[in-house]
């Protein structure tokens, strides 16, 4: 009898260690350059309240020549992924001009991030968020971009559904972020649950 009374309450301890308890995520951040503090820190905030991560800021990498477009020198999005891919959730901000591989017509599209579809590693600019507008809605757009591409890392697709849901495309064009919320529509929410 008195070893029941011992394996119990073991027992019990372990079974708590496998609760559905989900465990904390951690994105690391990556600054491509010189970066504003202030980006960051907006970063950590809205990551930290939609998803829940935590967020580690790892020391500034510099931008070198073979991640920049031949064509006009922005930083070539999908040459820094592949440079910079870790099993590691990372998000790199940088305060230069990326682009991206549209097609033919246009092999140096810029944009405002790109996030790579169920990996662990998304790079966001601010340099197309900021133009001609104020602090405070540079940072409100930079959020949504943000959770966007994170968004992508969890497995997400562009989302059709509702023009307010941040996984909208946003087709080039900036006014598409502006009339989005800082939420997703309950299809994306559900497949992320999954």
């Amino acid at each position: 009898m008195k070893k029941l009374f011992f394996i119990i309450p073991i027992a019990l301890l372990i079974l708590a260690g496998f609760s559905n308890k989900k465990p904390i995520e951690i994105i690391y951040i990556q600054p491509l350059g010189k970066v504003t503090p202030v980006y960051i820190e907006q970063i950590k905030k809205s990551v930290k309240s939609f998803y829940g991560y935590d967020c580690i800021v790892k020391n500034k990498i510099e931008v070198t020549p073979d991640i920049l477009s031949k064509i006009t020198k922005r930083v070539e999005a999908n040459k820094l992924l592949k440079k910079y891919n870790s099993p590691k959730n990372t998000l790199i901000i940088t305060e230069k001009d990326i682009c991206h591989f549209k097609d033919k017509l246009r092999p140096d599209y810029g944009i405002f991030g790109l996030g790579l579809k169920g990996g662990k590693i998304c790079v966001i600019s601010t340099f197309r968020l900021k133009r001609g507008v104020s602090k405070q809605k540079s940072l409100e757009r930079l959020e949504k971009v943000v959770l966007h591409e994170i968004g992508h890392n969890l497995g997400l697709n562009h989302c059709f559904n509702n023009k307010e849901c941040m996984m909208n495309d946003a087709c080039g064009t900036i006014k598409q972020v502006d009339k989005e919320k800082v939420w997703f529509c309950k299809k994306c929410w559900n497949l992320i649950k999954k």
